[in-house]
């Protein structure tokens, strides 16, 4: 006999999810969901595996070299887990690009995979609501996708005060470097650098920064003398006005927002929790309108963002705005009396639940005493006997667990007594 294995933990940085946890955040994206639905968004999806070059093409190089999980498959192809949507997203609307109606209003709800250094917020599989309009240049586009964003906080009872949007533009950030005479690689040396500002001293940031450029970038933008950048920044100004007229009233100007990925070509923007008990960036997004060219043809125009599980939790738990899962379990605990009952117990569930309802039936030679004390630890609300005697007589007494109380229904009403819930 094999020796047992060690271990009942997960692999790190991984969870698993025992009923009660995967309810919880069935009922979290079910939310998401919904919200996206009433704004015509449609639900797509796709493989967690994809050929390692789609993010070597476009994706941060921090991302490639340090937090993929990459290997070589049998048949010599490197192969990664998708550690983002967007770019299998752009290789799905390149391969069909003649075939489909623009613009496309599309999400995607699946797992992600980094290998990170985990810690509070950050796992090496997280779950993540990707949402992106495609098709339509910047302008009224960006706006709505922003204003969605607040709205899926909002769905969850958020209030303006308890996040923030700080928002900028990747233009704007390019003509400051520019000016402040950057080219090439070490504008991309310079925005990688200043994706780290938060997590870096003033005095770290700005010695990394002259290493750069002598020139910062930071306080052109600032000073907004240079006619190219004064006129991009009064743009993206009356984005936020636009925005704030829509009753999006917290979304502020940040030149120190660029994202991470190289893709981005336009607005940028990062939602922020604004407790002190949770001072980091909740989700974030913006526009990459080249990245469907790089499978051929000409550049679609697109925005979007993505919103994790993880940090969503943290931001309901933190306001107090936690979402208990537990609408999938069952309703009914049917019990039986004797063993020879349980043909019985199964033929009725299976009219209750071709009627809606949902069943639990007993299948073990427990008493009704220990099936009750069952039917309590499941969490189950109700509980009925059923034996000959409830067959004969059609009727069943209904106990109520919470309470003691037992109600004396015909069987005919058991599904309507349970939506009513009473």
């Amino acid at each position: 006999m094999s020796e047992p294995l060690s271990s009942t933990d997960p692999y790190k940085g991984v969870r698993d999810f025992y009923p009660a946890d995967w309810a919880r955040m069935d009922t979290m994206f079910a939310r998401i969901r919904t919200t996206l639905q009433l704004w015509g968004y449609e639900e797509y999806n796709a493989s967690p595996l994809e050929r390692s070059e789609l993010y070597e093409a476009k994706t941060s190089e921090e991302i490639v070299d340090e937090q993929t999980y990459t290997f070589t498959d049998r048949g010599d192809r490197r192969v990664t887990l998708r550690p983002e949507m967007t770019p299998t997203l752009a290789r799905m609307v390149a391969g069909k690009r003649r075939e489909l109606a623009f613009p496309l209003r599309w999400f995607s709800i699946g797992n992600r995979f980094r290998y990170e250094r985990p810690q509070k917020g950050r796992l090496r599989e997280f779950y993540q609501a990707d949402i992106d309009l495609i098709g339509l240049p910047e302008g009224e586009a960006d706006i709505e996708v922003v204003q969605l964003a607040s709205t899926i906080l909002k769905a969850f009872g958020a209030a303006d005060n308890t996040f923030v949007i700080r928002m900028n533009s990747r233009p704007l950030l390019n003509a400051a470097c520019k000016a402040a005479g950057l080219k090439g690689d070490s504008v991309r040396q310079y925005l990688r650098l200043l994706d780290k500002k938060s997590k870096m001293t003033p005095e770290a940031f700005k010695a990394a920064s002259e290493t750069i450029s002598a020139k910062d970038p930071l306080a052109i933008i600032a000073d907004n003398k240079v006619p190219e950048v004064a006129a991009l920044m009064r743009q993206l100004l009356d984005r936020i006005d636009t925005l704030t007229s829509r009753g999006v009233s917290n979304v502020v100007f940040d030149s120190g927002i660029t994202r991470g990925f190289d893709y981005y070509t336009g607005m940028v923007f990062e939602v922020y929790d604004t407790n002190p008990e949770n001072p980091r960036t909740l989700f974030g997004g913006g526009r990459y309108d080249g990245l469907v060219a790089l499978f051929g043809g000409d550049p679609i125009p697109a925005v979007g963002f993505a919103l994790g599980d993880v940090t969503l939790a943290d931001f309901l738990d933190t306001h107090l705005l936690a979402q208990t899962g537990g609408g999938a379990k069952p309703q009914l605990y049917i019990g039986t009396p004797k063993s020879d009952d349980i043909s019985a117990a199964q033929a009725i569930a299976e009219t209750l639940r071709s009627e809606g309802s949902r069943v639990f039936v007993n299948l073990t030679d427990r008493s009704l005493g220990d099936q009750i004390k069952d039917a309590v630890k499941r969490g189950i609300p109700y509980f009925v006997a059923y034996g000959s005697s409830e067959v004969e007589s059609k009727t069943v007494r209904m106990k109520i667990l919470a309470t003691g109380e037992e109600v004396l229904l015909p069987v005919s009403e058991i599904s309507a007594r349970l939506r009513s819930g009473t």
